[in-house]
């Protein structure tokens, strides 16, 4: 898993509310079990018209905010159904970070456990960055470290995150990652496990 250190670039503001995991990524996509080119098919039904033609009107067929690494959002992000496609889709299309007044508790987790950050912020902080993000001017960098968010009039936000959610994105540590940091510990139970019971 990638490391989560520092994030600078655009933010798209995306000022919806109960955006559920299905308008993320429609469900006929969840076939694959691989995590590449999901990018084009992210947020389908908002990007793109019923003739397959781009929507201009939708944020990030905006050309400035077609390189977004950040996405401001409303409440109740990453609600519906539990697909850990939504975060990969995301990820693909090279969102890393997210800011929204509330998640989805799964959501939420499954960000984390690929490498995103979610960041959870009053909605008065929210709507403060959306208007800025809206005026398109400079970049927010995030630093995972000091737990803070540039903003680019200068202005810096501080935010909260778990202590240990905080040290597996600054190490890049998934959970099969931090399974494997206990790999010399699991050997030695194993082979004690088949000197003291061969049958088993």
């Amino acid at each position: 898993m990638q490391k989560f250190i520092r994030l600078t670039g655009t933010a798209a503001p995306l000022p919806l509310i109960n955006v559920d995991t299905d308008k993320i990524i429609p469900g006929r996509y969840l076939k694959t079990i691989t995590r590449t080119g999901l990018g084009r098919v992210l947020f389908e039904e908002l990007r793109f018209r019923e003739d397959g033609g781009v929507n201009p009107d939708f944020v990030l067929n905006n050309p400035s905010y077609r390189n977004a690494v950040i996405l401001i959002a409303g409440e109740n992000f990453g609600c519906g159904s539990s697909r850990e496609h939504a975060p990969w889709a995301l990820l693909d299309f090279g969102i890393r970070c997210i800011i929204a007044p509330s998640f989805a508790d799964i959501f939420f987790n499954n960000c984390f456990k690929n490498g995103m950050l979610p960041i959870i912020l009053p909605q008065a902080i929210v709507d403060d960055l959306m208007e800025s993000a809206e005026k398109a001017k400079g970049t927010f960098s995030i630093d995972l470290e000091t737990q803070t968010i540039s903003v680019p009039d200068n202005r810096v936000v501080s935010f909260e995150i778990e202590p240990f959610r905080k040290e597996c994105l600054l190490s890049g540590l998934s959970d099969v990652g931090l399974t494997l940091k206990k790999a010399a510990l699991i050997s030695g139970f194993e082979q004690r496990h088949r000197k003291a019971e061969p049958w088993l």
